[in-house]
């Protein structure tokens, strides 16, 4: 008897932590979130994952997904043959969509909002036209990758939203359908956008928002990345030469394998010039580093196209 009572209550006891865990409908916007400064949302949508990033890259599939050939621990990697990679400012939202409202009236509303911004579409694709996939979202145990791991892995969208929350549900869903995807430029507004929808199904502590619509909307807006490495002074590169024998400079920029120097390094260059003037007999031996890229061959060759550059 005592044996039956002591299993009545673990049970009543551990349920409830079950049932908390479970996703929820949400009545508002996640604290902190918000819409791009252009964008319209779809109307009665909220927002249930944000991210936001100053700089960042991320790259916008323009086709297809299709096999690399790579696989780790029984996942197969699929990417596509053309494909738009950016850097700059980046956001991330994902809004759950009033009910009634599938993926394709959805993406079809962005892109005439898109359209009235000056936006041209670069790519869309919809179900298994995609590649990978076409069923799950970030999600992902074994076999193909999916478009939305393509965007996110499961393991980036853990890092800012807790398991089986409203915005981990929507965005790591191991059960989608009518997947559609949307690519558009926006030059005027220096970004590219992306918009990614679909349907979830029933997954294991999402169902409160078993069969709704979700759309997942990227943001890049392409912008020179702020400089924050102090630029040395000419007086400063003098003493270190003279006192250690040689100066170390991080402000000369280059595009990876390539020997041009980026015209962010005018300020770097500049201090160079000024050295070099007030001290004319002054003979310098420049060695260019890189970031290790290739073979050790390429790398000591690039190395001194760039100390010539």
């Amino acid at each position: 008897m005592k044996n039956k009572y002591l299993f009545i209550l673990i049970f009543v006891l551990v349920f409830p932590l079950f049932v908390s865990a479970d996703a929820t409908i949400p009545t508002k916007d996640v604290p902190g979130s918000q819409d791009p400064p252009f964008l319209k949302r779809f109307e009665g949508s909220l927002i249930v994952a944000y991210k936001h990033k100053s700089y960042a890259k991320f790259t916008f599939p323009l086709s297809p997904l299709k096999p690399t050939g790579e696989e780790e621990n029984d996942i197969e990697f699929y990417a596509p043959e053309k494909a738009r990679t950016l850097e700059g400012e980046y956001t991330r939202i994902a809004y759950l969509i009033p009910q009634g409202h599938g993926p394709l009236e959805v993406v079809k509303n962005y892109e005439n909002h898109l359209r009235e911004l000056g936006g041209k579409v670069l790519y869309t694709c919809e179900g298994r036209g995609c590649g990978g996939h076409p069923n799950h979202a970030s999600w992902i145990w074994y076999g193909k990758i999916s478009l939305g791991y393509f965007l996110e892995d499961m393991n980036s969208v853990a890092s800012y939203n807790k398991k089986f929350s409203t915005g981990y549900c929507a965005l790591a869903s191991s059960n989608i359908k009518d997947q559609q995807y949307m690519v558009v430029d926006l030059p005027d507004k220096k970004s590219t956008v992306s918009v990614l929808s679909y349907i979830l199904g029933d997954d294991s502590g999402c169902t409160a928002i078993k069969d709704r619509t979700v759309v997942v909307v990227d943001v890049l807006k392409s912008e020179p990345m702020e400089q924050k490495m102090v630029v040395v002074k000419a007086e400063k590169m003098a003493s270190e030469i003279d006192t250690q024998g040689s100066v170390a400079l991080y402000g000369i920029y280059f595009d990876t394998g390539k020997t041009e120097i980026k015209p962010e390094s005018k300020p770097t260059l500049d201090q160079i010039a000024k050295l070099l003037r007030s001290k004319p007999l002054l003979k310098l031996l420049v060695v260019g580093h890189t970031d290790n890229q290739g073979t050790f061959d390429y790398n000591m060759d690039l190395s001194r196209r760039r100390a010539r550059a």
